[in-house]
């Protein structure tokens, strides 16, 4: 009893004595890659700016403030100044930090499923189903994805869904346009993954696993899945930005989110650049946290692709 006792203890002591591997990755982040960890600090900021957005703008953002105080510079009571409808920009600035955040993880979540999916199955069955699968993959990829998502969500951005509100954050435009973001980034990215499943796929200790008697199903779950989640994690990193940017994109055309949604992009748009000679901060801060938001996932995700590819540890 005493000697299973101190065996217990001590495993107990192994365990506290182990460092955190989130504590320890993001300390040989700092210390690898320090552009890279000043990116992840960049994306904490405005991850905690969409989380606690009614703590830090508790106000409506569409609210109407008086006539007087319209186009009104930067100040202590409106530190990114008001708008042609005297609205307080920075309200509606980390509003729309929310907008981003919100669509991007969600638009993410499901590109990820697609491609791991795709790129998956295709790498490790091959054979025609794979050939003939990339070849759709190919046309996909060819097409313009900014003219794809305009006529998508052209078409079915009035279909009525039910269960989703005609105005609002979840509407069916932006259940539209979400989606089609998914789809792009997941067919795009599916290569990548595909790759990644056929050097996999040709390692010893899939052989091995085959010899052992084990199925299809259990060494993709097992095995091929697991050796595959560092390309994944990058391209979701860097897929976030990239999604960012492309909801951006759409709310500066006027389409994708509806206008009583405060976004980013729509921001730039509409009578922004009609005042733009008068109140250059309406332009300048959502500009600005667009680019900060974009530049920190893109150089998080470079720095996550040399942490976490082997291959690049090792020159």
């Amino acid at each position: 009893m005493a000697q299973t006792a101190a065996a217990e203890l001590d495993l107990v002591d192994i365990d506290r004595k182990r460092p955190n591997r989130f504590l320890s990755f993001g300390l040989r982040l700092m210390r690898e890659k320090p552009l890279g960890f000043v990116g992840a600090v960049v994306i904490v900021i405005f991850f905690l700016m969409a989380v606690l957005t009614p703590v830090i703008a508790p106000d409506d953002p569409n609210a109407l403030g008086q006539l007087s105080n319209r186009l009104q510079s930067p100040s202590l009571s409106h530190p990114f100044g008001t708008d042609n409808l005297s609205r307080d920009v920075f309200t509606r600035v980390v509003h729309g930090a929310r907008v981003s955040v919100t669509i991007g993880f969600i638009a993410v979540f499901f590109s990820t499923i697609l491609s791991v999916s795709i790129g998956v199955i295709t790498g490790y069955f091959g054979g025609w189903f794979d050939m003939i699968s990339q070849r759709f993959v190919d046309a996909f990829i060819a097409f313009p994805g900014l003219v794809f998502l305009v006529v998508v969500i052209a078409i079915f951005g009035d279909v009525d869904i039910p269960g989703l509100n005609k105005q609002g954050l979840a509407s069916t435009p932006v259940f539209v346009m979400v989606a089609t973001l998914g789809i792009l980034g997941g067919v795009s990215q599916s290569r990548v993954i595909r790759s990644a499943a056929l050097s996999v796929k040709a390692t010893t200790y899939i052989d091995a696993a085959r010899s052992t008697g084990a199925s299809d199903a259990r060494i993709v779950w097992f095995h091929v899945l697991p050796n595959v989640m560092a390309p994944v994690i990058t391209l979701a990193t860097l897929g976030l930005g990239g999604i960012i940017l492309a909801e951006a994109t759409l709310s500066f055309l006027g389409i994708g989110v509806p206008p009583d949604v405060p976004t980013w992009g729509g921001m730039l748009n509409r009578e922004a650049r009609t005042y733009m000679s008068q109140g250059y901060w309406w332009l300048v801060f959502p500009g600005v946290a667009i680019s900060l938001v974009v530049f920190g996932f893109n150089i998080l995700g470079d720095a996550l692709r040399d942490l976490l590819d082997p291959r690049l540890r090792t020159q």
